[in-house]
């Protein structure tokens, strides 16, 4: 297993040698978001293609990978159905390019792979390929991957590739023990913290309710993990979310005025006024996934 890591590493190291840095597009970097959660239901698909929303209001060209390889759902928020997805890619049927779909709303999307369950399980050959594809996406400013729920070796390949993990919660008892859980889980088998872990608490009434679930995560996450765990805001228990998911159309499309648009809207500002990290970027996010993925 040990030798099988190195050639994986010196396969990168070779690759970077002899290759331009994919992080830099016109000077500047693909910074990449994952979005994860303890359980599912808490909201996770729902906050990760509003953001790609928000963003896309910046002026920024953004992308929404769906990285639940079991059961992907971001093509059904939207009202798509791909004809292809990262199943395809992986197994050398399309390029990436193929799969891309660009939607109505000015965001692209990449489907989920539903089905195969580990990347980890390809090859070196197949890795290197896979990383030949995926470079095509370092285009975007940024890169969103809603992930699948709870703490398989997926979810934690995806947030030791990203430059901010953001964790979503509800007010909910079961919510706040998984997403302390997921949390303890990355502190553990991850060596390297340095991108930053965000908080986002879905669904509450209030903001004095939010502020009281995340000030009681970010204690716990301190004492017991010594894990520094930012606070970055709250959506609210809206309408318009629910009639926007039946009627499979973001709430940032279907009111952006709503309560739930504000917050998102909020939260993306947030997130604007962080820095990426020095270690971020696209190349970089390659090189930590596959890293990651060989140990």
């Amino acid at each position: 297993m040990e030798d099988q890591a190195e050639k994986l590493r010196e396969m990168m190291r070779n690759k970077k040698a002899h290759e331009k840095p994919v992080s830099l597009q016109n000077g500047k970097k693909t910074r990449i978001i994952t979005i994860t959660s303890g359980k599912g239901g808490v909201g996770k698909t729902n906050v990760s293609v509003n953001m790609a929303l928000a963003y896309a209001r910046l002026g920024k060209k953004v992308m929404v990978m769906d990285a639940d390889l079991g059961l992907a759902n971001v093509n059904v928020m939207l009202n798509l159905i791909p004809k292809f997805n990262l199943y395809h890619v992986i197994r050398k049927q399309k390029t990436m390019r193929e799969i891309i779909v660009d939607t109505e709303y000015g965001i692209s999307i990449v489907a989920g792979a539903s089905g195969f369950s580990k990347i980890a399980n390809l090859n070196e050959e197949e890795r290197q390929e896979f990383i030949n594809e995926i470079e095509t996406l370092s285009s975007a400013d940024i890169i969103i991957v809603d992930t699948s729920a709870g703490v398989s070796s997926n979810v934690l390949d995806f947030i030791a590739a990203a430059d901010d993990a953001v964790i979503i919660t509800t007010s909910e008892p079961t919510a706040i023990t998984d997403a302390y859980g997921i949390i303890k889980i990355i502190a553990t088998e991850m060596d390297n913290l340095n991108r930053g872990l965000k908080l986002v608490v879905n669904r509450v009434k209030s903001a004095a309710e939010a502020k009281q679930v995340a000030d009681r995560m970010i204690s716990i996450v301190g004492q017991f993990l010594n894990i520094k765990v930012e606070y970055l805001g709250f959506i609210y228990d809206d309408s318009m979310v629910s009639q926007a998911v039946i009627r499979q159309k973001p709430f940032m499309v279907m009111d952006p005025k709503c309560k739930a648009s504000q917050c998102v809207q909020h939260i993306v500002g947030r997130m604007e006024k962080n820095d990426t990290q020095e270690s971020g970027g696209f190349g970089n996010m390659i090189k930590r996934f596959f890293g990651r993925a060989a140990l």
